[in-house]
Formats: structure tokens, C-alpha cells, sequence
């Protein structure tokens, strides 16, 4: 088992930046890729962006390139995504998710561990 926590979320002006964290416990972190998604009121969840175990593979989606960066933190067990140049189209709740053994998978089924969200408001 692994048991995600996300942090950081919360209401900021359009432009600004908020950074997430997902801390993560129980097996072996640097064994797992993690994936951040996020869900609108009214919308399907989306992928916004993966980081496989190495941390050399990583994907954005198209919405979010170039203003997010997803980094990682073995030591501390924490998935870090960075969102500048926020938009009030990026308002929803935020997701991690844990992938053994991945390559940071824009599909959601292919992640067995999940966190309860955390919820980022870009106010315009």
C-alpha cells in the first residue's frame, strides 16, 4: 500500500503561481512513478503531468505545458508540480497518483494509488 497526501492548493489571481505536494508512506516511493491529475466541477478527470520512477521520463498534458513542471524528491517521498502563470481554466481539484514501477502514464487506470485531492481556485 501506498498512502498519498496532498498540499498546497488554494485561491489564487490569474497569472499567479501555487506549488502542489504530494507526500507520500508506505512502500517503497522511488519504486513508483506519480502522476498529478486534476477534475472540473462538471468534467472528466484530465492528466496534467507524470514522472516516471527515474525521474527521467515526464509528460505534460498539452493545457499545462511550459507553465507546469512536475519534480520529484526521493529522499523526502514527495512529488512536487509547480504551476506558474495560472489561468482560470486550471480551477479543480488536483490529484497525485502512484504507478509501480512506470513511466509517468497519462492514463489514469494504469495508476493503482490515489490521493483525496487538494482544490486550487485562479481566480480572473
Amino acid at each position: 500500500q501506498v498512502q498519498l497526501v496532498e498540499s498546497g492548493g488554494g485561491l489564487v489571481q490569474a497569472g499567479g503561481s501555487l506549488r502542489l505536494s504530494c507526500a507520500a508512506s508506505g512502500r517503497t516511493f522511488s519504486n513508483y512513478a506519480v502522476g498529478w491529475f486534476r477534475q472540473a466541477p462538471g468534467k472528466e478527470r484530465e492528466f496534467v503531468a507524470g514522472i516516471s520512477v527515474s525521474g527521467r521520463i515526464i509528460n505534460y498534458s498539452d493545457s499545462v505545458k511550459g507553465r507546469f513542471t512536475i519534480s520529484r524528491d526521493n529522499a523526502r517521498n514527495t512529488v512536487y508540480l509547480q504551476m506558474n502563470s495560472l489561468k482560470p481554466e486550471d480551477t479543480a481539484v488536483y490529484y497525485c497518483a502512484a504507478d509501480a514501477y512506470g513511466s509517468g502514464s497519462p492514463s489514469g487506470p494504469q495508476y493503482d494509488y490515489w490521493g483525496q485531492g487538494t482544490q486550487v481556485t485562479v481566480s480572473s
